[in-house]
């Protein structure tokens, strides 16, 4: 791995670019070691790094849907029951947000998620609308620690990943339980509103 990032380091932003796009796809070392040790050498260009692993990420993201959207499902049918994944496509479609909004803050390769995404039939748009939240906080936290703190930052951002988890993910659930909350208060008051609607009808 410490020969890979230094490779890549050797082509300064554009090496931390193709990680960052081959991360989102299928390269297991996360483009995180590539950003850390661009930034050590320079802290002031660490925004500016950021933007790029930032962009090339979701540039990458729809590539890593595709491949899974192409070549998973025949994995999926030949090692899973149907019934199996009628199921946990049908989970994905009513809870994957939440495991794709806490996969982008997390260490956990955000490859899991893009290619998952495409296997059981994820909407992209929402795939791409929680990576750039996920993946921009990730990025940009990291370039920031480094533009404020120079080298220091150093011992700050081996951690970071935990600390965004214990911070932002309960916001997260957060937010999508209340918002589940209000879109059932919201249907129910419609159902209300019909069904005083027919009585007024029968009257």
């Amino acid at each position: 791995m410490e020969q890979f990032v230094e490779f890549m380091g050797n082509f300064g932003p554009l090496g931390l670019a193709i990680h960052a796009f081959l991360d989102a796809i299928i390269f297991p070392i996360p483009a995180f070691f590539t950003q850390v040790s661009l930034s050590m050498l320079n802290p002031s260009n660490a925004l500016w790094l950021a933007t790029f692993g930032f962009i090339a990420c979701l540039i990458g993201t729809p590539i890593g849907y595709f491949i899974g959207k192409v070549f998973g499902t025949g994995i999926l049918t030949r090692f899973v029951k149907p019934q199996l994944t009628e199921k946990a496509t049908d989970y994905f479609k009513n809870k994957g947000s939440i495991a794709i909004l806490i996969g982008a803050f997390t260490p956990i390769p955000f490859k899991v998620f893009t290619i998952m995404s495409g296997v059981l039939k994820y909407p992209l748009w929402q795939l791409m609308a929680y990576a750039a939240i996920g993946r921009a906080t990730k990025f940009y936290v990291v370039g920031a620690l480094f533009y404020l703190f120079g080298k220091t930052a150093e011992s700050m951002v081996h951690n970071v990943s935990l600390y965004i988890f214990i911070t932002v993910v309960p916001l997260i659930v957060i937010f999508l339980f209340v918002r589940k909350w209000l879109r059932k208060r919201k249907e129910r008051k419609a159902l209300e509103l019909e069904q005083g609607n027919e009585q007024q009808a029968e009257m």
